[in-house]
């Protein structure tokens, strides 16, 4: 048993309190969880919210109630633009001590986050999530976390703070900014099967690609031979690589924007991507460019 208390130690300076403490206080509102049958599951590479963290094994079911590796990484997917937001420091460790707690044999109940780590993370991360449009999530809700003198993960101590990534995460390439001429703009056109003005509907991440699905109401500007019409109209979008890359211009998902892009083995990936932005000059240009467009 005290081999399992210097692991716990190493891998997240875990609050350690009596023995006596660690059965009964878990306040998690499933707490038909803490009682069913638990295994330990390497984590997988393409669980990317938790790629490289300080343990290799994790319990299922986890904290959130998901009995299968199918169902969190699909659940997981959604955390990971949160994390590259780097709102807090802390967000990857309160996000994995959930969706992938850590697996240790002389444990029987899981090791919950300290109320403490959900608290300081809601602070730096709850408006960030308010400006996309979405509350603190219930099943976040911190009062369910036991207090800091239990067994539990706290956050990092102000003198152990590191960042929450080992590097900037780099800039798509769809979203970087170009500064073209009009000339420039016909030859990006003219590499590139389709163009659209859309508003997006739904955004998720599937095995480390953005999909991005518009409104119905997208708006065809051009189209290539290869691109037909049934292709467009319940088009479905994908940003290559969305997950390991941030994009600026998808900080507000509630305006229109222009894509570009091209058909790849039967899937439209999209290679530009800006926000319309009705009589802006780069836009006035492209419409001129397009209208003159001869490939």
């Amino acid at each position: 048993m005290r081999a399992f208390f210097s692991v716990v130690t190493v891998l997240w300076g875990v609050a350690i309190p009596s023995m006596d403490a660690i059965h009964g206080l878990y306040n998690f509102g499933q707490h038909d969880l803490f009682h069913k049958k638990n295994s330990c599951k390497q984590i997988p590479e393409n669980l990317l919210l938790c790629n490289d963290i300080e343990y290799t094994e994790m319990r299922l079911p986890n904290l959130l109630g998901h009995e299968t590796m199918n169902e969190v990484l699909q659940q997981a997917s959604s955390w990971t633009p949160l994390v590259q937001k780097q709102c807090h420091p802390d967000t990857r460790k309160f996000l994995c001590s959930l969706f992938a707690p850590v697996c240790l044999d002389d444990l029987d109940e899981p090791i919950q986050p300290c109320r403490s780590l959900c608290e300081s993370v809601r602070h730096g991360c709850g408006p960030v999530m308010l400006v996309f449009g979405y509350p603190w999530p219930e099943m976040l809700d911190c009062n369910r976390f036991p207090p800091d003198n239990d067994l539990c993960i706290p956050p990092a101590g102000t003198e152990n703070v590191v960042p929450v990534t080992k590097e900037v995460p780099r800039v798509c390439d769809a979203c970087k900014e170009t500064e073209e001429n009009d000339n420039e703009i016909v030859d990006s056109l003219c590499k590139n099967d389709f163009a659209l003005k859309i508003k997006v509907k739904e955004i998720s991440y599937i095995n480390g690609d953005t999909k991005i699905v518009p409104e119905t109401k997208s708006k065809t500007i051009y189209m290539m031979n290869g691109v037909t019409e049934r292709d467009l109209r319940k088009a479905v979008l994908w940003l290559k690589d969305g997950m390991r890359c941030i994009c600026e211009e998808m900080n507000d998902i509630n305006g229109p924007y222009l894509v570009m892009g091209q058909k790849m083995d039967g899937h439209l990936v999209i290679t530009s991507l800006k926000r319309w932005q009705k009589g802006q000059r780069e836009f006035k240009r492209i419409s001129r460019s397009i209208r003159k467009m001869q490939c």
